[in-house]
């Protein structure tokens, strides 16, 4: 892949790079594992004008203003090892259930929405994707007005789609969704699929768009691809036993997988853990991203799920303070391994004394 962040990489680190998040993606290893650094630099120019607005929404919906500054934000960070520029149009975690109808909230961090299917019969064509759909129009033009100012300078991701379970509990209500696992079992069988199709022309339209433009694959994990990546989720399967996540929801994680070049696995959660071993099982899939959740922080606390993953010959996502590396040396092997941040780096003179750390990990 030639190097679409030439204005803010050079060539040779982008290639090297490119070597190790393929090796990652492989659960091998280069010449050392990815670690992504980055520093802020404020530009002294183009920063855009501070707003002010009437609601959340008018905040969130100024995507105009949106790509201006994500612009500005992109110059002011110095993205040092292997940190690549990236820039996803985030909309809120269930953009893809307003474009299918859902009333849609906006507070001041995340958006959520209302249920539309209060009724499985009555309400089930309700429930679908519209190109018309202001929010479908909004991402559309988020993502158009970010490739404006990405050219040679950052990639432009998805926007956070989730398919699947996630998109159904919103489409219903997460409660209402459990039990209708036992109820309506053939409406949500029904649903799943429809849906899906639905998910997978969106995918290809906006995977169209950003790579007409030249641009790699990126979401909002900032992984870079050339070729279909995203990641996949199903944050309601903490609520769904293991026989039910394997009935409903699996076939479909699968598909998701089999449809990209690479992808990574959104595990959220203590209580999603359960189904872990059957997704380390699809061949298709590439890596996992654990996710804790507040409260359950601490790399030794979760050392025999990393070691699970890795053993699986699967990437591993993993963020960690400065202090927990010694674990992580003791613990891990190096092949398959993503630093995707570690906190506590306050200088490059530092930053060099990790990677050499981290290049002598054996």
């Amino acid at each position: 892949m030639k190097n679409p962040f030439s204005k803010k990489i050079s060539n040779e680190n982008f290639e090297l790079s490119m070597r190790r998040y393929e090796a990652f993606f492989k659960g091998e290893v280069y010449d050392r594992p990815p670690v992504c650094i980055t520093f802020w630099k404020e530009a002294a120019a183009n920063k855009p004008e501070p707003k002010t607005y009437a609601t959340h929404r008018d905040r969130w919906m100024d995507v105009e203003y949106r790509a201006k500054e994500a612009s500005w934000q992109i110059d002011s960070t110095e993205y040092y090892a292997d940190a690549l520029p990236t820039y996803f149009p985030n909309l809120g975690p269930e953009i893809f259930s307003a474009i299918c109808g859902c009333d849609y909230y906006f507070g001041p961090e995340t958006t959520w929405t209302s249920p539309n299917i209060i009724d499985w019969e009555r309400d089930v064509d309700k429930a679908v994707m519209s190109r018309y759909n202001e929010y479908f129009i909004a991402i559309d033009k988020f993502i158009r007005e970010l490739l404006k100012y990405s050219k040679d300078k950052f990639a432009v991701g998805f926007t956070d789609f989730h398919a699947g379970a996630d998109h159904l509990a919103a489409l219903r209500d997460p409660q209402n969704l459990c039990t209708d696992l036992i109820d309506y079992p053939d409406f949500v069988k029904s649903k799943l699929k429809s849906s899906y199709d639905e998910y997978f022309k969106l995918y290809e339209y906006f995977y169209n768009m950003t790579t007409l433009e030249g641009e790699p694959t990126t979401s909002w994990i900032n992984l870079v691809v050339d070729g279909r990546y995203n990641v996949v989720q199903n944050d309601f399967s903490c609520m769904i036993s293991t026989k039910m996540f394997e009935e409903f929801f699996l076939g479909g994680i699968i598909e998701e997988c089999n449809k990209l070049d690479h992808s990574i696995y959104h595990l959220d959660g203590p209580n999603a853990i359960k189904h872990l071993d059957m997704l380390l099982e699809i061949k298709k899939l590439d890596a996992v991203q654990w996710v804790c959740g507040a409260g359950n922080e601490g790399f030794h606390r979760w050392i025999p799920v990393y070691q699970k993953i890795q053993k699986a010959h699967k990437g591993v996502y993993l963020g960690i303070d400065i202090s927990e590396l010694d674990d992580v040396f003791a613990n891990l092997k190096p092949d398959g391994i993503w630093f995707t941040w570690i906190g506590g780096i306050k200088d490059k003179e530092q930053a060099d004394k990790v990677l050499e750390r981290i290049r002598n990990w054996k």
